[in-house]
């Protein structure tokens, strides 16, 4: 997209700078459409939602919950922040050996589709509830008066494994529902639609995608990985694109959050 007058505003959008929203953001910071918009990073998904609820921008990368906790709210079609089986950035992090001995969880703040869907794992298919703790996400003081800990983003995928269980979120939907889950869509006001429609969100993501190189050496020392992992990560964890059994899994994430009464009513989708 390009400007069409030096009067006219950019389009304002806004999004975690997690490495799993890298290549949705590449295009926008380095490629193509780097004079396309304004681009506001934050490393907290449920500030982007902030910023949108508050009209601060025309469109953000939002945690899907959030659609239904929104008023006048569309999502971009096609592009996701998703996974098909195990996303390792999103965990349940215990020193105990099993899930139903977990008698209080500590919820990431900067969460807010995990912190319900960790909810619903407990409450739908392990069949009982622990106490719920709100925390900022630092592991060793969430774990010292809770048995549980749910972290999201990179620092999820630099908890030691050999020192704690760490329970995939995505991994126990799969295993629980046989579909692929979705975390973040980029959603937009109706009221700057037109705004949103003009931003080429599916062609960043393809170029993203296509410079994974790139994105993997600059971001290795922020994730503390080597380039290798972090292309697998984005490559075989995480998925981009929504497809079917994708958009079945939101839409029982949906129906289960109502049924739990995380949200109101769950409303069918809107694209834009």
């Amino acid at each position: 997209m390009k400007r069409k007058s030096t009067n006219e505003p950019l389009p304002r959008i806004a999004a975690s700078s997690y490495l799993n929203t890298a290549p949705l953001i590449w295009s926008f910071i380095h490629g193509a459409q780097r004079n396309a918009v304004e681009l506001f990073t934050n490393r907290a998904p449920a500030r982007c939602a902030e910023m949108l609820a508050r009209e601060e921008v025309d469109a953000a990368l939002v945690p899907v919950i959030e659609y239904q906790r929104l008023a006048d709210i569309a999502i971009v079609p096609d592009v996701c922040v998703g996974s098909r089986s195990a996303v390792r950035s999103v965990v349940l992090a215990t020193r105990r050996n099993n899930l139903k001995k977990v008698t209080r969880v500590a919820l990431d703040a900067s969460s807010r589709t995990s912190v319900a869907l960790v909810k619903i794992i407990f409450r739908e298919f392990l069949g009982f509830e622990p106490e719920w703790v709100t925390s900022p996400p630092d592991l060793a003081a969430m774990l010292e008066h809770n048995d549980a800990a749910l972290i999201i983003g990179d620092p999820a995928m630099q908890i030691p494994r050999d020192r704690f269980q760490v329970f995939d979120l995505a991994t126990l939907w799969h295993a629980y529902t046989g579909f692929g889950f979705v975390f973040a869509m980029w959603m937009a006001r109706r009221s700057t639609a037109d705004r949103a429609r003009a931003i080429d969100f599916a062609g960043a993501c393809d170029e993203g995608l296509a410079n994974l190189d790139e994105i993997a050496a600059q971001y290795q020392n922020q994730a503390q990985l080597s380039p290798q992992a972090i292309r697998a990560y984005l490559t075989q964890n995480i998925a981009f694109q929504l497809d079917d059994q994708m958009q079945k899994g939101l839409d029982l994430y949906f129906e289960l959050a109502q049924k739990h009464k995380l949200i109101e009513q769950a409303r069918a989708l809107a694209f834009l």
